[in-house]
């Protein structure tokens, strides 16, 4: 408890260093509706037409909403009748507290209205009549508890004096009994019941007001024989402490008057005097005859804190006598009420870049209870980015962000605030608050992998989609809506006018059919940008390689047509000389550009024999007489693709006499012929070689060189195929890790066997030169 106490000491320090200056009206009471208090946006320096749009309200601190303000004006009227005597009863100050709110940003300010009061209630006593029976041989001075009357107007407007009807033998005496004004009738000249035994007056209450207000109590006085002793109390003024959770039925204290008189003059009876207010009634009950006082129902230190009864002892004589005491009961206020948490301002969805600090709610804390009891401790009692801030006014704190929020982490907080008093034990309240994480557009749309790869067969459906790209955003709604765009500039732009993408699910569609032939590979950037304001965008690399089809025949080189002029071989050849060769190319490449030759018709099987992989025709034996002098070959040359294509070449070769003048002359011309046929052949062999293997050799450059990005471990060598014999091949070897590769054209190298796990357009070929270490290199050869 003590700790408690420093606790709030040093808060009530804080707060009177933060406090402000409260704006105080007075009005008094029972004005009517829509009477205007003081113009409150006015006199705090708000601005008339932002009112609405701030929600700029009131809010009292008691049940009743006597006040309202106009949204328009900034106003203060009087919403509903006030009457001063029910809200505050008391002489003492009645003033209701208001919290004046307005938001965007939040403020609260507090105005204070005094009701002052007005005299709008004439005093009254309890009953209209009272009646003494006074024995005749009482001497004067005796003193006799009048009715006191009772007036709710409070300070000049309630009683300020009695008065009594002209008479001989009496007058009023005002006795001041706590804050109360007690009238006695005193007797001031000894009565004579012979000569008058009853007594008629008039006692007159009077309140300060302007015009005073009044009311009146008849007393009958009845003279009666002696009776002398009166009972007397000990005490004037009993005091007692209760508590406030006293269980009904409890007696709480006994009265003991004595009267030195005997027999039934002597007997008293108690009883409540009637100048108590009613409500005493319902709380206490007297014993008549023991003048024990018990608690009649259940006591409320809330309600009421104090409670004083006025006890009246009578005697029982022919003419009882009375005595009169006041018993005050002090309650002691027992922790009863747990705190309650009020949640005045409360904005539900919170902006996730919302600064630390920024106000999201403002709570008041409340307990009925007072002292110790009443003090409150405000937590937090979950981890949350979120603290309590006290204001400057005790039991008022700002629920404030106390570090960046991220929604993509966390989207709801439920925020739980305890108030616990300082009693003992200590009573608790829980209050949960829901608050929504609004989305803010920071996060740019992300790709899975960058760059993209992908590989597109030649000859695509013009119009058709060959691929897509997709990010992923994690914002919300519009934030995380992605739209897609193709970046158009560059020197690739003429290939970019050729590609469209559907800027809703990135769909890329190409617009014209690729040539493996004429370009093998391209690469293009495409841009995702999300809905957010302001939007956010990455973009992505993408690469794409064209693959080869087997879309091109073999074309025949040599014979060049069908029709040709014939070769002509002395019969002298022996088995295995060269008669001539068959030359193709064929533009694709792998196992589309590996062509093989096969004989298909021959006049003698038995004279030639035609190499597959060459094309080289040659003897199988030597000629004879009997061989006919002109034989016909027809030549097929065909590709390896999985539907083969294919062309003929014819071959006619003449056998001549071998003479020796002749046969050397003819052997220079045709050696020069050949010679002149094998440079033309040469001329175009080396173009379209060159043409070809530049386009080839700068896509697989492009190639290793992406593959050397993502990986240091990646080497590639090119290797000259050596046995280049003149037909139009193209041979480059590469290696990857511990395989080697060869892209075939139309025959392989001697010595090249394939190997499982060739595929499309790549043989993998063993390495000979490092067959101990596993490794391997690629062949490429293309045609």
């Amino acid at each position: 408890m003590g700790v408690c106490l420093l606790f709030h000491f040093a808060l009530l320090l804080l707060l009177a260093i933060q406090a402000f200056a409260e704006i105080r009206y007075s009005i008094p009471e029972e004005v009517k509706h829509g009477t205007i208090v003081g113009n409150v946006a006015k006199d705090l320096g708000l601005d008339v037409s932002s009112l609405v749009d701030r929600r700029f309200r009131v809010v009292s601190e008691s049940k009743e909403a006597f006040f309202e303000v106009n949204q328009h004006n900034g106003a203060l009227h009087v919403n509903k009748r006030i009457d001063r005597d029910e809200s505050c009863r008391g002489s003492g100050a009645c003033l209701v507290e208001l919290k004046v709110i307005v938001e965007n940003p939040l403020e609260i300010h507090y105005v204070v209205v005094e009701i002052t009061d007005v005299n709008d209630h004439s005093p009254t006593f309890n009953e209209k009549e009272q009646t003494f029976e006074i024995a005749e041989n009482t001497l004067p001075g005796m003193r006799f508890q009048l009715h006191a009357a009772y007036d709710p107007d409070a300070g000049m407007n309630s009683i300020c004096a009695y008065t009594l009807t002209a008479n001989e033998h009496f007058e009023i005496d005002l006795r001041q009994i706590d804050e109360d004004k007690v009238p006695f009738l005193v007797l001031k000249n000894s009565l004579d019941r012979e000569k008058k035994d009853k007594h008629w007056l008039l006692v007159t209450a009077v309140d300060g007001g302007k015009p005073p207000r009044s009311g009146s109590l008849n007393v009958s006085i009845i003279v009666l024989d002696s009776n002398d002793n009166r009972p007397m109390f000990s005490q004037e003024i009993y005091q007692i402490t209760l508590a406030e959770n006293v269980q009904i039925g409890t007696s709480i204290f006994k009265m003991n008057a004595t009267d030195p008189d005997e027999g039934i003059n002597g007997e008293i009876d108690y009883s409540f005097a009637k100048t108590l207010k009613k409500n005493v009634y319902n709380v206490f009950e007297i014993d008549k005859s023991s003048g024990i006082i018990k608690v009649k129902e259940t006591i409320d230190y809330e309600d009421n804190d104090i409670y004083k009864l006025d006890i009246e002892a009578s005697d029982k004589g022919i003419l009882p006598l009375t005595g009169a005491c006041r018993v005050t009961i002090k309650l002691r206020d027992i922790n009863d009420n747990p705190p309650t948490i009020e949640v005045t301002s409360l904005s539900n969805k919170v902006p996730e870049d919302s600064k630390p600090g920024t106000v999201i709610s403002l709570i008041s804390v409340k307990d009925e209870d007072s002292g110790v009891n009443g003090k409150i401790i405000s937590t937090l009692i979950n981890d949350v980015p979120f603290e309590l801030k006290p204001s400057y006014k005790e039991n008022i704190y700002s629920v404030v962000t106390k570090e960046y929020l991220d929604r993509e982490k966390v989207s709801h907080y439920e925020i739980t605030i305890q108030a616990t008093d300082c009693g003992e034990p200590p009573l608790s309240t829980f209050k949960s608050l829901s608050i929504q994480i609004s989305d803010v557009n920071d996060n740019s749309p992300h790709f899975e992998k960058n760059p993209l790869e992908f590989y597109l067969t030649e000859n695509n459906v013009a119009g058709n989609s060959i691929f897509f790209v997709s990010a992923t955003d994690k914002d919300l709604n519009d934030n995380a809506a992605i739209s897609y765009h193709i970046v158009r500039e560059g020197r690739h732009n003429d290939i970019m006018s050729f590609l469209n993408i559907n800027s809703e699910n990135g769909q890329i569609s190409a617009l014209k059919s690729f040539d493996f032939e004429t370009l093998k590979s391209f690469q293009f950037q495409v841009v995702a940008t999300d809905g957010g304001s302001p939007p956010l965008s990455s973009n992505v690399t993408v690469n794409v390689f064209i693959l080869d089809q087997n879309d091109n025949a073999p074309v025949i080189l040599y014979p060049i047509s069908s029709n040709g002029s014939a070769e002509e071989i002395p019969r002298n050849m022996k088995a295995g000389d060269l008669v001539t060769k068959v030359r193709a190319y064929d533009a694709d490449i792998g196992y589309n550009g590996w062509l093989l030759f096969s004989l298909q018709q021959v006049t003698d099987h038995s004279l030639f024999t035609l190499d597959r992989y060459t094309g080289q025709i040659r003897t199988l034996r030597s000629f004879t007489e009997t061989d006919e002098a002109q034989h016909g070959l027809l030549i097929l040359v065909k590709d390896n693709g999985n539907v083969s294509l294919s062309a003929t070449a014819t071959v006619t070769v003449k056998l001549v006499e071998p003479k020796e003048a002749f046969a050397a002359s003819d052997v220079k011309r045709a050696a020069a012929k050949v010679d002149e046929e094998d440079d033309n052949v040469t001329f175009y062999l080396i173009v379209t070689l060159g043409s070809v293997s530049l386009l080839f050799v700068i896509s697989i450059i492009v190639l290793i060189a992406m593959q050397c990005s993502k990986s240091t471990e990646y080497t590639s060598k090119y290797l000259q195929d050596a046995n280049y014999d003149g037909t139009l091949c193209h041979s480059i070897q590469y290696r990857s890790g511990d395989k080697r590769y060869m892209l075939v054209g139309p025959r392989m190298s001697i010595g090249s066997t394939i190997v499982p796990g060739s595929h499309a357009n790549t043989l993998v070929l063993p390495d000979r030169r490092h067959t101990s270490s596993g490794e391997s290199y690629n062949v490429s050869t293309s045609c």
